[in-house]
């Protein structure tokens, strides 16, 4: 993906909303945590994935990137695994009933813990302090779909920097929900991945416009480290 520029006229109602382009630009390290979506095998991988997005695999340096940056200044990276089990079959029968056969057998092969596809992809930057968070819905902050709200506010984290694949799946639903339970929310126009480029953008658009920020890799970067810098001052 390429991110995304948003039109003018975009950037005109977000200001006129919210009195500033980038509403969380005042990022606090040590309360800031990189939430990394579905970096998967099964997303990632042609021999193995059951629903591959190219693209993710270009974002990987970027992701990298913001894992170091985040640690570095005092905040924690979560690895989120999308996660299939016998519970999904009638817990969240109305997905699986929107498939095929052959896809939901496709899926299941892919998503199993212990299977190659649930496996997180081997260059990202995974470090032992980072913590691993499976989930089992496509949105990580959905009641009683994943640990991962609990963990944050355990550790002290109330902003969450979204990256992952895809973009207007399970990194949107994620991020919105993050937002509804009361996180700050930042969306990496170019740590998301999508299917196509429209998809990614419009995903980015409606998030931009409601629910929280967007902002680029080295945006985020930057303020991460002049943040900790200041501190450290």
């Amino acid at each position: 993906m390429n991110g995304v520029t948003f039109p003018p006229s975009i950037v005109q109602r977000v200001v006129a909303r919210r009195g500033t382009e980038h509403i969380f630009s005042d990022l606090d390290p040590k309360h800031t945590a990189l939430v990394v979506i579905d970096l998967q095998n099964a997303f990632m991988d042609d021999d193995v994935g059951h629903a591959v997005c190219p693209a993710a695999r270009d974002i990987v340096p970027a992701v990298n990137l913001l894992a170091g940056a985040t640690r570095a200044s005092g905040g924690a990276v979560f690895w989120v695994k999308n996660t299939f089990d016998a519970r999904c079959l009638i817990e969240w029968s109305v997905m699986q009933a929107m498939a095929t056969p052959a896809m939901r057998e496709k899926r299941a092969a892919a998503m199993s813990e212990g299977t190659k596809g649930h496996d997180l992809w081997p260059t990202l930057d995974v470090r032992p302090e980072d913590e691993i968070v499976k989930k089992f819905r496509f949105s990580a902050f959905l009641p009683g779909a994943s640990e991962l709200p609990a963990r944050l506010k355990a550790r002290g984290f109330d902003t969450v920097l979204i990256t992952g694949t895809v973009t207007n799946v399970c990194c949107e639903s994620s991020a919105r929900d993050a937002m509804m339970s009361n996180f700050r929310v930042v969306m990496i126009s170019d740590g998301n991945a999508a299917a196509t480029q429209a998809e990614h953008e419009a995903s980015l658009t409606a998030f931009y416009l409601t629910f929280g920020d967007v902002m680029d890799t080295d945006r985020v970067v930057g303020i991460l480290t002049r943040s900790a810098r200041a501190v450290a001052a």
